[in-house]
């Protein structure tokens, strides 16, 4: 076996253990380790594979196939994110910054045309809205139980400021 194939051999038994030790002695058959696993499994080694044909077979002269592989490789990446994390509806925002990805790609090892740069800073700046927005959105829906904390500590907060500029001004 040769030292690439040792390396993503490791890393993939090391990744896999460690899933199994979070999992904390459930039940855990390949349905599972496949349900969690297929961006690792499919969709990431397809973008690999998009830039492993640029870099190597093409000698760097099908710079299209970076747009393909940037988009798959950003999207399985994020897809594995929101699979081990269960957290679709915050990660999503993901996905557009994945096109963002491809299309810099194109930008930086192709003939570098500033124009491809609007529609990537547009891309960019809605991910980031949207990814703030939803995260926002998914921390106060779980920070529910705290609000009237929150109130008491706002009231408190201003009443203080209240009362000590009046007794600076008296």
């Amino acid at each position: 076996m040769n030292r690439h194939a040792k390396a993503v051999l490791g890393a993939v038994l090391v990744l896999l253990g460690a899933y199994l030790m979070l999992q904390q002695g459930a039940r855990i058959g390949p349905a599972q380790i496949f349900g969690h696993f297929w961006p690792s499994l499919f969709v990431i080694p397809l973008g690999i594979f998009f830039h492993w044909m640029y870099f190597s077979m093409l000698n760097r002269r099908g710079v299209g196939l970076l747009v393909p592989g940037g988009i798959l490789l950003g999207a399985g990446l994020v897809s594995q994110f929101a699979m081990l994390l269960d957290n679709w509806g915050s990660i999503w925002p993901g996905f557009i910054l994945a096109v963002a990805l491809g299309l810099w790609e194109l930008y930086w090892f192709g003939g570098r045309n500033r124009w491809l740069l609007i529609p990537i800073n547009i891309l960019i700046v809605l991910s980031l809205l949207f990814g703030a927005v939803f995260s926002i959105s998914a921390l106060t829906a779980s920070l529910d139980s705290y609000y009237p904390y929150a109130a008491l500590v706002l009231i408190l907060g201003g009443s203080f400021l209240l009362l000590s500029r009046k007794r600076r001004e008296d």
